[in-house]
């Protein structure tokens, strides 16, 4: 899918999703949140749980899963193929539905307290449906990245589009955050962590923009195959 068509469709969708039930406040790609101190612990490989080390998944509704049912959300999914991997690590689902790059740096300390051997950061939705400015959302991005690392954490970043509604310069600037600090900080990066997803309606739910448990699932298999080299390696 080419990239000024992504954008395109993520403003068509935002807009039709809005017609189907879709809770948008301020521009928020999400519904109510749940508690962001309650991050999901999910059940990982069998190895007794004082032994596993965790993958943390930081982010928005994308991440928290929202309308899934919580074994179909991408963290999930990620636990269970572990299991069938046999691979010791438990998942934390730290998705907060409505957060932006901000609220995820806000809650980073506690989201990757104890032993945490890879984060995956998956926000930027928000920054971008609400023309948050790009330098704001690579500060927080280079924030987390660069505090993560100095805990030995390894990263995996996640990119994102903006709709076009704020000017081709905007979603050419949002786009190349990502890729700048992916090269900046040499961690693994999945370009668009919707790619195959955004803009088909048999992938999506209702809204017309989060993934189903299809969707879900095509979204798992594209980050499993950048982490699990990050897994199998240490």
């Amino acid at each position: 899918m080419k990239r000024a068509r992504v954008a395109t469709l993520f403003a068509l969708l935002l807009l039709a999703g809005a017609g189907r039930g879709l809770v948008l406040l301020a521009g928020t790609l999400d519904a109510a949140p749940r508690n962001p101190r309650t991050p999901q612990r999910l059940q990982g490989s069998p190895t007794p749980a004082a032994a596993r080390p965790r993958v943390v998944f930081l982010g928005d509704s994308l991440t928290a899963g929202y309308g899934l049912a919580r074994e179909e959300s991408v963290p999930s999914l990620i636990a269970a193929r572990l299991v069938r991997e046999r691979l010791p690590y438990d998942v934390v689902n730290a998705g907060v539905s409505g957060d932006t790059s901000a609220g995820g740096l806000s809650r980073l300390n506690w989201s990757i307290q104890g032993d945490v051997a890879v984060l995956v950061i998956e926000l930027g939705a928000n920054d971008g449906l609400r023309g948050l400015p790009v330098a704001a959302l690579k500060s927080n991005l280079n924030a987390i990245i660069t505090r993560a690392k100095a805990r030995g954490i390894t990263v995996l970043l996640t990119g994102m589009e903006a709709p076009p509604n704020f000017g081709a310069a905007y979603t050419s600037e949002f786009r190349a955050v990502f890729h700048d600090l992916a090269r900046a900080h040499n961690v693994a990066f999945l370009p668009f962590y919707l790619q195959g997803v955004a803009g088909n309606p048999a992938l999506n739910i209702a809204d017309g923009i989060h993934p189903n448990a299809a969707g879900a699932r095509i979204v798992a298999d594209a980050i499993w195959a950048v982490l699990q080299p990050l897994l199998t390696r240490r």
